[in-house]
């Protein structure tokens, strides 16, 4: 990447209205930056649609959503989804419209698939995504306008908007914006990761004993069975330590950034994963389900990681 384009970024996704600042140095933030003109000329589609263009309006609407984030967090709860443990917010769908209103003007031809728009479940998020792979234009944006509602609901800092957008099911441009760190994470196919305009990189762990690994708390009963088990066995391995931050866009994008080693659950929807995703693969890291296939799409349980303990990791977690 340039630097007037990382030094755009910065400005751009950088900070936000409301947002506290944070300093700090990160250790796997580096300062150089990879040639990538070349292989986003690759990745362009036959529309003439650029990742740079991509990658400029979803950091813009991450941003302007980021704004209303930190100024309502902390807002009520006005209905549950599918249990009491699936929290929704009215901001949830303020943000929505704010990133949905920026694709429809500036891509009025590509798709659209937001968490507010599908009804609760795992089968209907299913079906959606489906259907707009299957049928729908050659671009599609997958969105979650908060992930981490009950964090947010709760005053705590951590959640984040994600935008994950691919093209003909294949992932080409990441931002997971996180509004109260002035945080934001970038991607782009073949183009390395980014914090901020930085180049960021997995983690340096080698072995599960050095290993820090996240996980979440399933709204379901079915998918926190497994989860307990997997930490369990990961608790006997033993790795360094088990955490659950309750966003997996921020799980995914500490991971990119070598500030966590895993992350692994039992059952996602895209919109969790679609941005993290991109992020961990261009920063180095590798994505699979809990079986060893590499992540696509469809992938609704995975396995995260630095690339370096994923095997012993995941081998563990099968034995569970």
């Amino acid at each position: 990447m340039s630097a007037t384009v990382s030094t755009a970024m910065r400005a751009r996704c950088g900070t936000t209205p409301h947002a506290r600042a944070v300093k700090r140095s990160y250790k796997h933030v580096t300062n150089g930056t990879r040639p990538r003109d070349a292989v986003v000329a690759r990745a362009n589609a036959s529309d003439g649609t650029s990742l740079e263009a991509v990658l400029e309006v979803a950091m813009r609407a991450a941003r302007e959503g980021g704004a209303v984030m930190s100024e309502k967090v902390g807002a009520e709860v006005i209905k549950t989804k599918a249990n009491a443990r699936d929290l929704l917010t009215e901001v949830d769908g303020e943000v929505q419209r704010i990133i949905e209103r920026h694709v429809a003007e500036a891509f009025p031809m590509h798709g659209f698939l937001g968490e507010e728009s599908v009804a609760a479940g795992k089968d209907a998020s299913a079906d959606a995504l489906r259907e707009l792979l299957n049928t729908g234009p050659g671009w599609l944006w997958i969105v979650d306008p908060i992930d981490g509602t009950t964090n947010f609901v709760h005053g705590m800092p951590l959640s984040a908007i994600s935008i994950g957008v691919a093209y003909k099911g294949e992932l080409q441009v990441a931002v997971i914006l996180d509004p109260f760190r002035n945080e934001c994470f970038t991607a782009t196919l073949g183009g390395g990761a980014q914090l901020n305009g930085a180049s960021m990189k997995v983690g340096e762990e080698r072995t599960a004993l050095e290993a820090v690994v996240v996980t979440g708390y399933a709204p379901t009963d079915a998918s926190t069975e497994v989860m307990l088990r997997g930490m369990t066995a990961l608790a006997n391995l033993p790795v360094r330590t088990i955490r659950m931050l309750g966003s997996a866009a921020i799980m995914l994008a500490w991971v990119a950034c070598g500030r966590l080693t895993a992350y692994f659950e039992a059952d996602l929807n895209s919109w969790d994963t679609a941005g993290g995703v991109l992020l961990i693969r261009e920063a180095g890291g590798q994505v699979t389900n809990l079986i060893g296939d590499e992540y696509d799409l469809t992938t609704r349980p995975i396995l995260a990681s630095n690339k370096a303990t994923h095997v012993e990791l995941l081998e563990c977690l099968m034995s569970s």
